[in-house]
């Protein structure tokens, strides 16, 4: 609360800044303006005098830009650039709905915050439209994988690289709606700032840093070790 309070008094008293130096300067070029139209043409004005004004002016400007540029580095230090910088290479749980197919399928997860007795899953692209839909038999309270294949209603294999979203509905034996979170899992492969606002790329989907529920360390890849046989001496004969 307090690093909020200190930015917003920092772009109040920046915005009034400016606003009181546009103003300064606009009267001083009035009054130069003024001043050179009604001076003595035999004892015109010292042009040095004015010059150093309008240096000074302009010092005081750049002054305030300088302030602006720090605000906004500050800014994006405070919104989690450093932090999710550090999440590259690592493993992450989101609450996230969007999934990219890859190699011929998609994974996710749900988690029903509390048992169910119909749940209905359903798959779809970036237009809104369905194209798969599931009905799974374990419908208990807590955290569940969905595998896609990829498949459309039809059959059909859809390309790779495409986005889709898992929608999932849940209702328990009175018909009432049960809470269900998507979430998807995978390993952190970039870090981004759009608009203000930090994102990271999880299988080649961007979503906000903050949305990130657990980090994990992957395993190092294994490791196959051959072993050389030993020399076999052949007998002199």
């Amino acid at each position: 609360m307090a690093i909020d309070a200190v930015s917003t008094s920092s772009a109040t008293t920046g915005t009034l800044g400016k606003a009181r130096l546009a103003e300064s300067f606009d009267t001083f070029m009035n009054l130069l303006t003024v001043q050179l139209k009604n001076q003595d043409p035999l004892s015109p004005m010292d042009s040095n005098q004015f010059t150093q004004q309008l240096v000074q002016m302009t010092g005081v400007e750049q002054q305030l830009y300088t302030n602006d540029l720090l605000e906004k580095l500050v800014t994006n230090t405070g919104s989690g650039v450093q932090t999710a910088v550090s999440l590259i290479g690592k493993e992450v749980r989101a609450t996230a709905a969007d999934a990219q197919l890859a190699a011929g399928k998609a994974d996710w997860s749900y988690k029903l915050d509390r048992a169910a007795t119909d749940v209905k899953i359903e798959v779809l692209n970036s237009a809104g439209k369905i194209v798969a839909v599931s009905a799974p038999t374990d419908n208990s309270a807590g955290e569940h994988v969905f595998n896609w294949n990829g498949k459309d209603l039809s059959g059909s294999q859809l390309a790779n690289g495409g986005t889709y979203t898992l929608k999932v509905t849940a209702k328990d034996s009175a018909g009432a709606a049960v809470n269900a979170t998507p979430l998807i899992r995978g390993l952190v492969t970039s870090v981004e700032q759009v608009d203000g606002k930090t994102l990271i790329t999880v299988n080649g989907v961007k979503l906000g840093w903050e949305k990130v529920t657990s980090i994990t360390q992957p395993p190092p890849p294994a490791t196959t070790s051959t072993t050389t046989p030993p020399p076999t001496s052949s007998a002199a004969s």
